[in-house]
């Protein structure tokens, strides 16, 4: 291995260190405490080290989102790879989207309630961010109907995140967190 293949190497081992250590602070104590100083802390470099894989924390948790949107498109992705089409995919795909923010709240709040700079439905969306909306479009499109395959599944979407926002806010009591989840898909997936 060239010297030049080594520093490239230990660059991207830095990179996905900085994110990791990013995600895993802000998972045990909120992403205010997800500050240059502290990570460098952390990773053991300094913030001039940071600095020269990321300019600031927008940065930082975009790359964190990123991985996140690529997370979320696997799971759905496995969650409905052996479940019938139809309104059994649907609902594995959405019981996968609200456990999933459940699971990852932080990660989940970097993904789509943080200022990341990250461009949604735009030529220039990331490709993590487009293959988590083909997840949901190639499950939900044929519930469809005769509305715009691509506005459906921004409305399903935008129930799910909605259910999972308030659920985990304390504002919607969260033992009825499945009675609304079976209501929402009864109402805009089966019928």
């Amino acid at each position: 291995m060239s010297v030049q293949e080594r520093k490239e190497r230990e660059r991207a081992h830095r990179h996905q260190l900085i994110i990791t250590t990013a995600r895993e602070l802000a998972e045990a104590d909120g992403w205010d405490a997800v500050t240059t100083r502290r990570l460098a802390e952390r990773i053991e470099y300094s913030q001039p080290v940071l600095y020269s894989h990321f300019r600031g924390k927008q940065e930082i948790v975009a790359a964190v989102a990123l991985e996140g949107f690529a997370e979320l498109a696997t799971a759905i992705r496995r969650a409905v790879a052996d479940t019938p089409p139809g309104p059994p995919a649907a609902a594995a795909l959405a019981r996968t989207y609200v456990d999933f923010a459940g699971r990852n709240p932080a990660l989940y709040d970097a993904m789509f309630l943080m200022d990341t700079g990250l461009p949604f439905a735009d030529a220039a969306t990331p490709a993590p961010l487009r293959e988590a909306f083909a997840a949901l479009l190639d499950t939900l499109a044929p519930a469809a109907g005769d509305a715009d395959p691509a506005l459906f599944v921004e409305v399903v979407w935008s129930s799910l995140h909605g259910l999972a926002a308030l659920t985990r806010s304390g504002r919607l009591p969260a033992p009825d967190a499945p009675r609304r989840l079976d209501l929402l898909l009864s109402r805009l997936v089966t019928g």
